[in-house]
């Protein structure tokens, strides 16, 4: 008793699959993150992707200065509501958040684990901190433009000047326009 029988599943169906000789790579990601991946994946190239959706969340504020030196009484007047999205984010599309690391701008009031606010839309000027990439390497620093060069200062002064040789490529991602620092976790 021979009969021959084919498998439904497998085998080669034209259109399927991926091009020869194009790489892969396995992935692993929640479940609940699958759709957005599959509907990114089917997205035409070049497409914009939708932003999530903004929350708004304002929250009240006082009208009374707080002295950071000698206590003095405060006032229980609200002045206004402040939205942190608005405070903070001027440019919406443009705009993205990074975590700080190392001390290099400390003399800045960038610490450790601070986020920074970051503003691609902004052109960069003399005196502004940016997020630049050098040589491959990201990093954040005071832009110094002066006398026709370009350098990039540390705000620490154990930290040398990036000065920039022939041959040698900056990329500016952007201008830092916030730094969001917690006290307490």
């Amino acid at each position: 008793m021979t009969e021959s029988t084919k498998s439904p599943c497998g085998g080669p169906r034209p259109g399927a699959g991926r091009p020869p000789g194009e790489p892969t790579k396995v992935i692993r990601l929640p479940l609940r993150l699958l759709p957005a991946v599959q509907a990114l994946a089917a997205a035409p190239p070049g497409t914009r992707m939708p932003h999530p959706a903004a929350s708004h969340l304002a929250l009240p504020m006082f009208g009374h200065k707080v002295r950071a030196g000698f206590p003095s009484p405060a006032d229980d007047y609200v002045e206004a509501w402040l939205d942190l999205n608005e405070h903070l984010v001027t440019h919406k599309d443009a705009t993205f958040f990074v975590q700080a690391t190392g001390d290099s701008m400390t003399g800045a009031g960038i610490q450790e684990g601070n986020l920074l606010v970051v503003d691609r839309a902004l052109e960069a000027r003399h005196r502004d901190i940016v997020i630049a990439v050098v040589d491959g390497e990201m990093t954040v620093k005071r832009l110094d433009k002066r006398r026709g060069r370009i350098r990039l200062l540390a705000e620490n002064p154990a930290y040398e000047p990036i000065e920039f040789q022939d041959g040698q490529e900056l990329t500016v991602w952007g201008v830092v326009t916030s730094v969001i620092q917690r006290f307490k976790r």
